[in-house]
């Protein structure tokens, strides 16, 4: 694969896993991506409160992995995640997302985070035992 195609399989299986690192041990946990696309890279959004932001702040290196089971493909991409402070993309996030403004009449604030210029690794069955090739996004 090369950039344009990880990126249209990302926007088409937006659900993934997000490694991060808290206390020196790993810590996963899925969620789905908000947007994707080559000038703003992988978008997702969570809330300043929960545990995965604030790992965020303190170590912005991850690994997001997708996957598509039934094709038998599985798409990582590590990079450093970096806080967005955009009213405007909030505001879309949540009209996009409007299950989501509860939270925030409730007083919770919304975090946008992004992954630009990550390292993409394309796995498949065919590829199993092959050195790791890297596209950059």
């Amino acid at each position: 694969m090369n950039k344009t195609e990880i990126l249209a399989f990302i926007k088409a299986n937006t659900a993934c896993h997000v490694a991060t690192v808290e206390n020196g041990a790993p810590r996963v946990r899925g969620l789905r991506v908000w947007k994707v696309d080559e000038k703003d890279g992988i978008m997702f959004q969570t809330w300043k409160g929960k545990d995965v932001s604030k790992q965020l702040s303190k170590n912005p290196q991850v690994e997001l992995c997708f996957n598509n089971y039934e094709a038998n493909i599985q798409v990582r991409v590590r990079g450093k995640m970096e806080l967005v402070e955009d009213a405007a993309a909030k505001k879309q996030v949540l009209a996009d997302k409007p299950f989501l403004k509860p939270f925030v009449e409730q007083g919770q604030e919304l975090a946008l985070y992004r992954l630009k210029n990550g390292l993409a690794h394309v796995w498949t069955m065919a590829v199993n035992f092959a050195p790791k090739e890297f596209i950059k996004l």
